[in-house]
């Protein structure tokens, strides 16, 4: 018998009205369950869940369709699984890898320089590959499709070199963060190239458009980083205090996630470039705010996009790639690959940067975003299915070999005795990434709710206690007036709860914080008086500014040594 899809198998028992919407459902549950399983062998073997993700794609996807019997192809179902995915993917890499603050406050300096320079090079080199200026490799693109697979072939992976750097202890030091510095500005301008080039705007090409659609870009990046980083903040916070219902900020941002989505698409950009400005915007949201939403977000994503997303490069491989011309392979592999280092080298020298040969090797890891982007091409009819195919395997070859690359070379290169011990330099904001010393400001929630005196205990038992707080700060109007502790209450009846207020039951002189002082030490001092919340006041008139607790502390230093920004 030939072999059937999930639709042949209906359409031969003439049910297919009937398993439309089961097919896809079993297409769904089955990536998702192998994509995960696969993921947990991979991990034992130290390779990235994303290689998993598109194993489980290809083993579902290109190599049953071998066996001829049954296979998984794309549905409607799993196209908007897919769609959702691709946004969300590059609103987490927005918030997680690109400061637009850092971006603006390094123009001018030479990390900006190198980035350019690198930038500059490595899409020249590949648009050789691209176009058919010199040589002709078959791809048959237009100028702004040739522009948007150079952007992919050029591009570094910030996920990837900030692992390294990590894993090797190198992120803090200097060379670890002149790569960090120039890849995160490199990035975000190939990010903008890319989504310049793929947006609904004319094949053609003129002097007049470009300037348009550029200053549509900048006026779009303006315009989403001002009123999102200026005015949802305080919405949210303002909203919080109102409604009060559960995940009120993760639901406001997916809406408006969405939302910015279609406004870049309205103005002829790529939606992935207004779901990335958008995560950017909201890079500098307030600890408490993040840590309400990130998780929820990295739940979804973890869970169900990013392996139905990567499971769908998979899926739309073909080994038909083989029946490319060796020329034009060799040419997509090699030539952006020298173009890379060649760029990032002339970047890093000509901007005297410390050993140009190890920050030109840390701008080669790459994979990750690269294999997303191309299967937004793919999707958008820019390149075809063998290309797509051969690229998407050129990547996971990246994935693999160059992070044991860029360790030995920046670890040979960090014990030169003519490595500065320090950089004063940096981008403002850069620092944010890798920053070890935190103060009480950089994670202090201004906005947040106490309970006041007059509040019942039964009222703190049933409203405000949580499982991982112990001890709650009571305020009266805009001054702190004391302490909770639920462990003092076991000394209370609790028939008397409803009738006792909290300010019978408070400690009235608890230990302060300042927002100026370093966390390790508020950590300290929680310690030594025995309490899970400190108030934060103002050092000279001890006004009131909000409270932070054991819980937020600990888990920022678990996000800084596990590397989540």
């Amino acid at each position: 018998m030939d072999g059937l899809s999930l639709q042949g198998i209906a359409e031969l028992f003439g049910i297919q009205s009937a398993l439309d919407h089961q097919g896809s459902l079993l297409s769904l549950g089955l990536l998702i369950i192998v994509a995960k399983l696969i993921e947990g062998v991979f991990r034992r073997l130290r390779l990235k869940s994303i290689v998993a993700y598109a194993t489980a794609g290809i083993l579902l996807g290109p190599v049953l369709k071998l066996s001829g019997v049954w296979w998984i192809e794309s549905s409607l179902p799993l196209e908007l699984m897919l769609t959702l995915g691709i946004f969300l993917f590059f609103f987490l890499i927005g918030i997680d890898e690109v400061d637009i603050s850092s971006f603006m406050s390094s123009i001018g300096g030479r990390y900006f320089i190198a980035a350019i320079l690198s930038v500059v090079c490595s899409l020249g080199t590949a648009l050789l590959v691209t176009t058919e200026f010199v040589f002709d490799f078959g791809l048959r693109l237009s100028f702004m499709e040739s522009l948007a697979l150079a952007g992919v072939l050029s591009m570094t992976s910030l996920g990837i070199v900030a692992k390294v750097l990590t894993d090797d202890g190198q992120l803090n030091k200097p060379i670890g963060l002149q790569i960090f510095t120039v890849v995160i500005i490199a990035e975000l301008l190939v990010l903008l190239v890319i989504g310049f080039s793929i947006g609904e705007h004319t094949q053609e090409v003129s002097a007049v458009g470009i300037l348009v659609l550029l200053a549509k870009i900048a006026g779009f990046t303006v315009v989403s980083w001002v009123f999102m980083s200026r005015g949802l903040p305080p919405v949210i916070a303002l909203l919080q205090r109102v409604i009060q219902v559960p995940q009120l900020s993760l639901g406001l941002l997916l809406g408006v996630l969405f939302l910015m989505v279609f406004g870049a698409e309205m103005v002829g950009l790529h939606g992935t470039l207004g779901a990335l400005l958008f995560g950017a915007s909201l890079s500098g949201l307030s600890f408490h705010v993040r840590r309400e939403i990130i998780p929820g977000l990295r739940s979804v994503a973890d869970g169900l996009f990013v392996p139905l997303f990567f499971a769908s490069a998979g899926l739309s491989f073909s080994f038909s790639f083989a029946a490319l011309p060796p020329w034009t392979m060799a040419g997509l592999a090699l030539i952006p690959l020298l173009g890379n280092f060649a760029g990032a080298f002339i970047g890093a020298y000509v901007s005297r940067l410390t050993v140009p040969y190890a920050v030109a090797t840390g701008l080669m890891g790459k994979g990750v975003a690269e294999i997303a982007l191309l299967l937004v091409l793919w999707n958008s009819g820019i390149i075809d299915e063998d290309v797509f195919s051969f690229l998407v395997l050129v990547m996971i070859g990246y994935i693999f070999l160059m992070p044991p690359v860029i360790s030995y070379t920046v670890n040979r290169a960090s014990r030169r005795i003519d490595v500065p011990n320090e950089l004063d330099d940096l981008p403002q904001g850069i620092s944010r990434f890798v920053l070890d010393h935190i103060t009480v400001d950089d994670i202090l929630d201004r906005t947040q709710r106490h309970p006041t005196p007059e509040l019942s205990v039964g009222d703190l038992a049933e409203h405000w206690m949580s499982s991982q707080q112990h001890d709650y700060v009571v305020v009266d109007g805009d001054g702190m007036v004391g302490i909770v502790s639920v462990e003092m209450l076991r000394y209370l009846p609790k028939g008397s709860w409803s009738e006792t207020p909290l300010e019978n039951v408070m400690r009235r002189e608890p230990p302060l914080a300042w927002p100026d002082e370093q966390i390790e030490d508020v950590l300290q001092r929680m310690s030594e008086h025995s309490v899970s919340v400190m108030p934060v006041v103002e050092r000279e008139s001890e006004a009131f500014l909000g409270s932070i607790t054991r819980s937020d502390i600990v888990e920022l230093m678990v996000a800084q040594a596990t590397g989540e920004h």
